[in-house]
C-alpha cells in the first residue's frame, strides 16, 4: 500500500487526483490532505479516503475544518507551518498541487524526506528551479511532471539520448481570445477570461491560459526540469489541445504525445510511475476528429512569452520576480483594478525595475532570499497597479 499526500486537495488537479485514488482505495494509505477555503469539501475527502490529517491553509478556519471533522479520526490543523508539517510525514508520493508561490517550502519539504514529488506547482520551478532540483538530489527523491505538456516531454524522451534532442515544442490552445482583433483585448471582461475552450480548469489558471502567462510559465519549467537552452524551446498554437507536446530529434523525428485534454491523464501516469495503467479518459478516435491544426503564437497578442525568454536570459532570482508580479497583476484584473493587457505590462515594469537593481536578483538561491524577492515583487506589482489603476 502506497502512502499519499495531496498538497492543494481542494483545487482542479487535486479533485482529479483524489478521483483517481478513490477509484481503488485500497492501493493508497492518503496521509495527508491539505487545502484552503473549501473547508467542506477537503473535510468530506478527508472522511472518504480516511486521511491521518487535513489542513487548511487559513489559520482562521481551524474551527469551521475541526467542526466539520468532528466525531472523525482525522486529525486537523491550519497555517503555514501546518501545510509544511503535512509535508513532512512520510509518504511515498507527494502531490504538489498547491496554487502559486506558497507551494513552494512544503513541496521543498516532501523532498527533504526522500518522497516522489508529483510537481503540479509550477511556480516551484519557476522561482527555484535550481533549489527544487538541487533538493532532490541531494535527499535521493524523484521529481515527475504533473502538467501535461512536461508529462508529454517526459513521456516523450523515455529511453532517449537527452543529447539527441534538438528541440521542445509546447503546445498551447491559445485560450479565450485566440480568435479576438488585437485591439478588442483592452476590453475583455473577467467573465471573458474566465473561460476556456477545451479545458475545466480553475479561474486563475483559465485566465493566465487567456493570457499566455500559463504557456510562458511552462517555457521557463522547461527549461528547468529538461536543462534545454531556451532557444530551443518553442511555443506552438494547437487549437485543438490534442497534442500536449512534441520532442524533435536531431535526426529530424517528432515525438508527439496525443491525449483528450482531461488532466488525469498526466496525473495518473505519475501515481502509478513507472507503470502504466488504466485511466478512466476518453479514447480518442483519430478518424472522427479529422484534422489537427497548428498555428505561430503572436508575441504581440501574447506578450508574456517575450518576457519568459528575458527571464531565462536573465537567470538568477528574476523568475521569483515574474511570478510574484504575475501573481498580483492577476489579483489586480479579478479585483477590477487593471485591465486584462494591464496584466503583461505590470509584470513587464516590475522585471524593469529590478534589473536598476541587479544585487537582488543575482542574490544566492536560498529559499530565504527566494521568498524575500517574492515579496518585495509584490509590493512593487502593486506600486505599478496603482499607476495604472482604471
Amino acid at each position: 500500500m502506497r502512502r499519499v499526500t495531496i498538497l492543494g486537495a481542494t483545487g482542479s488537479v487535486g479533485q482529479n487526483t483524489l478521483n483517481l485514488i478513490a477509484r481503488d482505495p485500497d492501493a493508497y494509505d492518503v496521509v495527508a490532505l491539505t487545502g484552503g477555503g473549501n473547508i467542506a469539501q477537503l473535510a468530506r475527502d478527508a472522511v472518504a479516503l480516511n486521511a491521518d490529517i487535513a489542513v487548511t491553509a487559513h489559520e482562521d478556519r481551524l474551527d469551521d475544518l475541526r467542526a466539520a471533522l468532528a466525531g472523525s479520526s482525522v486529525a486537523v490543523a491550519a497555517g503555514a507551518a501546518a501545510l509544511a508539517e503535512a509535508a513532512a510525514r512520510p509518504a511515498d508520493w507527494v502531490m504538489s498541487a498547491i496554487v502559486g508561490a506558497a507551494g513552494l517550502k512544503p513541496g521543498l519539504v516532501a523532498l527533504e524526506q526522500g518522497a516522489t514529488l508529483a510537481l503540479a506547482n509550477k511556480e516551484s520551478l519557476v522561482c527555484a528551479g535550481a533549489l527544487v532540483r538541487d533538493t532532490a538530489a541531494r535527499h535521493d527523491a524523484r521529481l515527475l511532471p504533473v502538467d501535461s505538456e512536461h508529462s508529454a516531454v517526459f513521456q516523450a524522451l523515455i529511453g532517449e539520448d537527452m543529447a539527441a534532442v534538438e528541440r521542445i515544442i509546447l503546445t498551447a490552445s491559445g485560450g479565450a481570445f485566440r480568435d479576438w482583433p488585437l485591439d478588442a483585448l483592452e476590453r475583455a471582461t473577467l467573465a471573458e477570461a474566465s473561460c476556456h475552450p477545451n479545458w475545466d480548469m480553475g479561474q486563475r489558471i483559465t485566465i493566465d491560459s487567456a493570457s499566455m502567462f500559463n504557456k510562458a510559465m511552462e517555457v521557463i519549467e522547461t527549461h528547468e526540469l529538461f536543462g534545454i537552452d531556451p532557444d530551443r524551446i518553442e511555443v506552438l498554437i494547437h487549437p485543438e489541445s490534442l497534442i500536449h507536446a512534441l520532442v524533435g530529434y536531431r535526426d529530424g523525428a517528432l515525438m508527439a504525445h496525443v491525449g483528450a485534454p482531461d488532466m488525469r491523464h498526466a496525473i495518473g501516469y505519475a501515481l502509478n510511475w513507472p507503470e502504466r495503467r488504466a485511466l478512466p479518459v476518453e479514447r480518442l478516435d483519430l478518424a472522427r476528429i479529422g484534422q489537427l491544426s497548428f498555428a505561430a503564437p503572436d508575441e504581440a497578442r501574447w506578450p508574456a512569452l517575450r518576457l519568459a525568454r528575458n527571464v531565462m536570459e536573465r537567470g538568477g532570482l528574476s523568475g521569483a520576480v515574474f511570478n510574484a508580479a504575475k501573481e498580483r497583476a492577476l489579483d489586480g484584473f479579478i479585483a477590477g483594478r487593471i485591465g486584462f493587457c494591464d496584466m503583461a505590462r505590470v509584470v513587464e515594469d516590475v522585471l524593469a525595475g529590478f534589473e536598476s537593481d541587479p544585487g537582488l536578483v543575482d542574490a544566492a538561491m536560498t529559499l530565504d532570499n527566494v521568498m524575500q524577492t517574492d515579496h518585495l515583487a509584490r509590493i512593487r506589482a502593486d506600486e505599478a497597479m496603482a499607476k495604472r489603476a482604471r
